[in-house]
C-alpha cells in the first residue's frame, strides 16, 4: 500500500478513534477491520488492528450442493460474534486458496466472524454458468443450517467480482427465505450482459468512453469460445487462455513464473490451428480493440439466463451492501449504482463507490473522507 494512502488511513481513524468514544464500539469493529485489510502494523494501528480479535481454527470440509459435494474452508472463531458469512472469491484458478480471499477470511474471522468459502467448480476454470447462484445458494443453506454456527439460522452473504452479483442472486431465492442477515457484493455487476457490452466496446451505459482491462475480455472469449472455432479447437484455445490467465495471475506474487508462464502461453498459441492461432494470439498481445467485435454478437446469448443478472432476479429481502472501486475497468462503478436503483424498491441499499480500491482490493490514494466513508460502510455492515 502507498506510504500516503496509509498516512491517510492513520490521520482518519486517530479522529475515528476519538469520535468511537461517543457513538460506541460498533464503529471500532469496523475500523479494526479496514485496518488489518489495509495491511498497517504501525503503533497504536496495529493495537486498533488487534481490538476484540480472537483465535481461530480453520478446517477442510465438503459442503453439499446440487451438484454433488463443493471443497470448501471453514474459518472459526473460538468467540464467535455477528452473522456466519458464506464468501465468495472471484473467477480464478486459484479458488479458496487465492491469497486476497484467504486474508480477507482471516481478517474477519480474527473479528470474530465465522467464515466459510465455499469452492464453486465453475469459477476455477474461469466459467461464468448459471450453476453458480445455486451452488452458493447451497452452500448458505447448509451453514444456515448448522446451529453451533449459526444459532438464529441467518447467514450473510459477501461475493467478490462476478460472484458479488451471483450472490445477491442467491440471496433472493425462495430456498433462502428469511435465512439471509445482509448481502455484499465487492465489485459486482447487476446485469452481466451490459458489463461484458462494455469490456468488448469500451462503452459505458451513459455512453462515455473507458478502457476495458484485457481481463475480462479474455474471460468472455474463454466462456464463448465453442461458438468461434470448430468443437476439435475448443479445449485447446480454453487451455491456452486459462494459461495466460493463470501467469496474468501470477503477475502479483511472483513475476519469474508470470513470465514463465506467458511464454506457455505463446508456445501454445504456435501449435493451434487456425482461427484458435488468431484468436490466441489476440489474447496474448492484449488486443482488445480486435477480440472485441468478435465477442460482442455472442454477449447477449451468453448472458441470456436471469440467473446470471441480479437485476433480473428476484430481489433479496435483506440489506444489500454495494462496495465497488470507482476507477474499476473490469466491471465499471456505474453497475453498483444501476444495481443500487434497481433493488431499493424491495430491499435497504448500501453502496459505496471508492477510490479506495481497485477492483476487488485496497490500494489506491485517495482523501481523507473516502477513509471514513469505507470505515462507516464496514461499521454498518458487520452490525447486521
Amino acid at each position: 500500500m502507498r506510504r500516503g494512502l496509509r498516512i491517510l488511513i492513520l490521520g482518519c481513524l486517530g479522529v475515528g478513534l476519538m469520535a468511537a468514544l461517543f457513538v460506541g464500539p460498533a464503529w471500532l469493529r469496523g475500523a479494526a477491520l479496514v485496518v488489518r485489510a489495509a495491511g498497517l502494523q504501525e503503533g497504536w494501528a496495529q493495537t486498533l488492528a488487534q481490538w476484540r480479535t480472537v483465535p481461530f481454527e480453520v478446517s477442510e470440509l465438503q459442503v453439499p450442493s446440487r451438484y454433488g459435494p463443493l471443497r470448501a474452508r471453514l474459518y472459526r472463531p473460538r468467540e464467535a460474534r455477528g452473522h456466519p458469512v458464506v464468501l465468495t472469491s472471484g473467477v480464478h484458478a486459484d479458488g479458496i486458496d487465492e491469497p486476497r480471499l484467504v486474508k480477507l477470511a482471516k481478517d474477519l474471522a480474527t473479528g470474530g466472524q465465522v467464515v466459510l468459502t465455499p469452492e464453486p467448480p465453475d469459477l476455477l476454470r474461469y466459467e461464468i454458468t448459471p450453476r453458480l447462484p445455486d451452488m452458493i445458494e447451497d452452500a448458505a443453506t447448509w451453514l444456515s443450517a448448522q446451529k453451533e454456527l449459526a444459532p438464529d439460522g441467518k447467514v450473510s452473504l459477501f461475493g467478490i467480482s462476478f460472484s458479488g452479483g451471483l450472490s445477491i442472486v442467491a440471496a433472493g431465492r425462495p430456498g433462502l427465505r428469511n435465512k439471509v442477515a445482509a448481502t455484499l457484493s465487492l465489485g459486482g455487476h447487476g446485469e452481466l450482459s451490459r458489463v461484458l457490452s462494455f469490456l468488448c466496446t469500451g462503452v459505458l451505459p451513459d455512453g462515455r468512453a473507458m478502457k476495458p482491462h484485457d481481463y475480462g475480455v479474455v474471460v468472455i472469449l474463454l466462456n464463448v469460445a465453442d461458438r468461434l472455432v470448430p468443437a476439435e479447437q475448443v479445449e485447446p484455445l480454453r487451455a491456452a487462455i486459462r494459461t495466460f490467465l493463470r501467469a496474468s495471475h501470477l503477475t502479483l506474487s511472483d513475476a519469474k513464473r508470470a513470465e514463465e508462464k506467458f511464454e506457455e502461453a505463446r508456445r501454445m498459441q504456435g501449435q493451434l490451428p487456425e482461427p484458435a492461432s488468431t484468436l490466441m494470439k489476440y489474447v496474448n498481445t492484449r488486443d482488445v480493440a480486435a477480440l472485441g467485435p468478435l465477442l460482442l454478437p455472442q454477449v447477449r446469448a451468453f448472458a441470456a439466463d436471469p440467473s446470471l443478472s441480479p437485476e433480473r432476479s428476484p430481489p433479496p429481502s435483506a440489506p444489500v451492501y454495494l462496495l465497488h472501486g470507482a476507477d474499476d475497468t473490469v466491471i465499471p462503478a456505474m453497475e453498483a449504482s444501476l444495481l443500487a436503483q434497481a433493488l431499493r424498491p424491495h430491499t435497504k441499499v448500501d453502496l459505496l463507490a471508492t477510490p479506495l480500491i481497485t477492483h476487488a482490493e485496497v490500494d489506491r490514494s485517495a482523501h481523507f473522507s473516502d477513509t471514513w466513508k469505507l470505515v462507516a460502510f464496514w461499521t454498518h455492515l458487520l452490525a447486521e
